[in-house]
């Protein structure tokens, strides 16, 4: 989805900024491997084990989010033909 205001740069970098410094500690291990989506612009956020359901619920409390997902533990959301390994800091 295109917001006017942000490069997609720009929401990777905030997203995993605020992710990082304010909501990760929260998260793992407790969530590892589930799908979290973050609103850059209010640092409210979902998760599921659905990419799809945690935005769904982000987007009905503000329909106007700027939203970054992410896979908590890993490095990357989704692969194609291999297995995703865990950060391991």
């Amino acid at each position: 989805m295109p917001y006017p205001n942000y490069t997609p740069e720009s929401v990777t970098a905030r997203g995993e900024e605020i992710y990082q410094q304010q909501i990760r500690h929260k998260v793992e291990p407790e969530h590892k491997g589930k799908f979290l989506v973050l609103d850059i612009e209010t640092g409210d956020y979902e998760i599921d084990a659905e990419d799809l359901e945690a935005t769904m619920r982000l987007l009905a409390k503000h329909p106007e989010a700027v939203t970054y997902g992410l896979r908590i533990g890993y490095p990357a959301a989704y692969g194609i033909g291999f297995n995703f390994t865990a950060y391991t800091k």
